[in-house]
């Protein structure tokens, strides 16, 4: 087996039409020169040895026609979820979509009709919000409650909320922005907040791999059995593996009613997959993919805690405790300031381009989102710029 790629590896991304870096002056000002970029959800390392060779094993063969026969890359998405997460997925459950954003668009135009009213448990992912009112759909943001600097869950105030016009809840497992790893008891209660309210659930969980030592992601099918009939899990190689470009993400729906329904949608819209991006799922779902993951979620545990330390230490700032993804979610609330300074400051002062609280939706108003899946000297350098930016307040 491959050993694990060298993540301290500095890889330089600039002029090779990556949207994290490419973009970063053109978005948020931050010059492209020596500015940091840890907006965007992709990291600056190199995916597993067994991607990047399936990858010039296509080239070398130089024909790029349509793709068929995916009974490896069905069975290398069977092999993960069983041997990672002990959940026996059939092959009939799964749809290949381009991407989890794709897929979540795909699931409103499916189980909501125009005007209906779609459930986010805010802050979140920002891209939910976007297709959804893209789609005629009503955002119907549920505030996750803030308690000791961390997330919990507030379904009787979400009770409240409801009209009787929702249709769907999406929830992101593990949490984005937040980096909470929802509990079994937890997921539970979300599926029984679903059952109330007749909501299909949408369990987003692109990021189920990437969990921090001491913490287990459990798959929302096996923490609540019961919410199979209205159940669609969300799953995707491209967060872990850091092979976004591909676009491709599974929809897997165990109800034979939702997965007819869901079929018709792919089939009216003429959604196919492309070779890319199941060649290189494929490879990824493998024993030496595991490996990587292992190595990586060490490795990004290690510049969690240089981050969270470095940030923790500056007056008026605090970084919400990193259970899964690689995004942490930084509360400058202590600070004093206006969302527009503490913005300024980590753009201009700082040069670090993130992402604003306030996309994520209701919650998000004194918070910024860093990506910390990058080479570790370039955590540290971040974590420097940050104390010189706010070294008033020390």
């Amino acid at each position: 087996m491959t050993m694990p790629v060298n993540f301290d590896e500095r890889i330089d991304r600039r002029g090779t039409h990556s949207a994290k870096w490419d973009m970063m002056e053109p978005l948020f000002g931050v010059p492209a020169s020596d500015g940091i970029s840890m907006w965007v959800a992709d990291m600056d390392f190199r995916p597993p040895v067994c991607v990047q060779a399936a990858l010039e094993q296509m080239t070398v063969h130089g024909i790029y026609g349509y793709f068929g026969d995916d009974r490896a890359y069905v069975a290398a998405i069977r092999w993960w979820m069983q041997n990672r997460h002990g959940w026996a997925v059939e092959p009939s459950w799964i749809f290949t979509t381009h991407g989890l954003v794709n897929g979540t668009a795909l699931c409103v135009d499916a189980f909501t009709a125009p005007g209906d009213g779609v459930v986010l448990m805010t802050p979140v992912y920002h891209a939910f919000a976007r297709v959804i009112a893209a789609a005629g759909r009503q955002v119907v943001e549920c505030p996750l409650a803030l308690e000791n600097g961390r997330y919990e869950l507030d379904t009787a105030g979400w009770d409240a909320q409801m009209t009787g016009k929702e249709r769907m809840l999406v929830l992101c497992s593990p949490h984005n922005p937040g980096g909470r790893v929802w509990s079994p008891e937890e997921l539970r209660e979300i599926a029984a907040f679903c059952e109330r309210h007749d909501l299909v659930l949408v369990s987003d969980e692109i990021h189920h791999d990437l969990v921090m030592p001491g913490h287990k992601h459990m798959v929302m099918p096996l923490a609540a059995p019961q919410a199979l009939p209205r159940l669609v899990m969300m799953t995707s190689t491209t967060k872990s593996f850091n092979i976004a470009g591909a676009h491709i993400g599974n929809v897997i729906i165990p109800d034979a009613a939702l997965r007819k329904r869901f079929q018709q949608r792919m089939d009216a819209l003429g959604i196919s997959p492309n070779s890319f991006g199941m060649v290189m799922a494929t490879a990824a779902y493998s024993p030496e993919g595991a490996a990587w993951i292992d190595a990586l979620n060490a490795y990004i545990d290690g510049n969690r805690r240089i981050f969270d330390a470095g940030v923790n230490a500056i007056p008026g700032l605090r970084s919400m405790v990193l259970e899964g993804t690689y995004l942490a979610w930084v509360d400058f609330a202590g600070t004093g300031m206006e969302a527009a300074e503490f913005t300024r400051r980590v753009g201009e002062q700082a040069r670090i381009a993130v992402n604003r609280g306030p996309t994520f939706g209701k919650g998000g108003e004194t918070f910024l989102r860093f990506n910390i899946a990058t080479q570790r000297d370039v955590v540290e350098q971040a974590v420097r710029r940050l104390a010189e930016a706010f070294a008033d307040l020390q």
